[in-house]
């Protein structure tokens, strides 16, 4: 017991780094929360931001696997992580997209959602994705796309993940005027803001220690 407690570094109150336990803990249940935020905002026909917003655009115009899709879409942003984020990072992000999207693909065989009205859809998914994300984060991880776009810049230029993805979600959430509805976009783009919110308001530089 002393050993997992050691391993796990219980009631440590010093800046260290994250053991590999912690880390394989940490990136699951990031993972598997996001996971849970996106079947939250598909089960009432909404979308979010970034790749899994396009995923999203994907799917619902042209039938496309929403799994595969988010993991082929991000693949062009790991060479930014490597060359700007390490491969460390490169390497755990890689990882949690893998599980973030096998698991949206396996969602429904164990939870079935058979109604959520939208607006509880938008804050739910928005605030699991969000929690999902900081995870994720806290982990030196991300979903990828722009959450790697949104990390090295806040890194690089301290300007905040959450802000430089809200902007870029409002971009994609605008496309989706041509394949839903003005009301579908409308609670979409509020689960957006909710997460976006969520990410800038928690997840701060200047608040928490970063070890590298």
């Amino acid at each position: 017991m002393s050993q997992l407690i050691s391993a796990l570094n219980f009631w440590n109150t010093s800046a260290t780094r994250h053991t590999p336990v912690e880390d394989v803990q940490g990136i699951f249940s990031g993972s598997l929360i996001a996971a849970l935020g996106l079947y939250c905002l598909a089960s009432a026909g909404l979308l979010t931001g970034s790749t899994a917003g396009v995923a999203f655009l994907l799917h619902y115009a042209f039938g496309i696997n929403f799994g595969i899709a988010f993991f082929a879409l991000n693949l062009p942003f790991f060479y930014l992580s490597w060359k700007q984020l390490g491969p460390v990072f490169t390497a755990k992000t890689f990882v949690a997209i893998a599980i973030t999207s096998l698991l949206s693909e396996l969602q429904s065989h164990f939870l079935v959602i058979s109604e959520i009205q939208p607006a509880w859809a938008a804050l739910l998914g928005g605030l699991l994705l969000g929690f999902g994300l900081l995870a994720l984060y806290r982990h030196r991880a991300s979903l990828g796309g722009v959450g790697i776009l949104g990390i090295y810049l806040q890194e690089r230029f301290g300007i905040r993940a959450g802000f430089v993805q809200l902007g870029i979600d409002m971009c994609v959430l605008a496309a989706a005027f041509f394949v839903t509805t003005p009301t579908v976009v409308f609670y979409s783009v509020l689960g957006a803001v909710v997460l976006n919110l969520f990410v800038a308001i928690n997840h701060r530089s200047d608040r928490y220690i970063t070890v590298r």
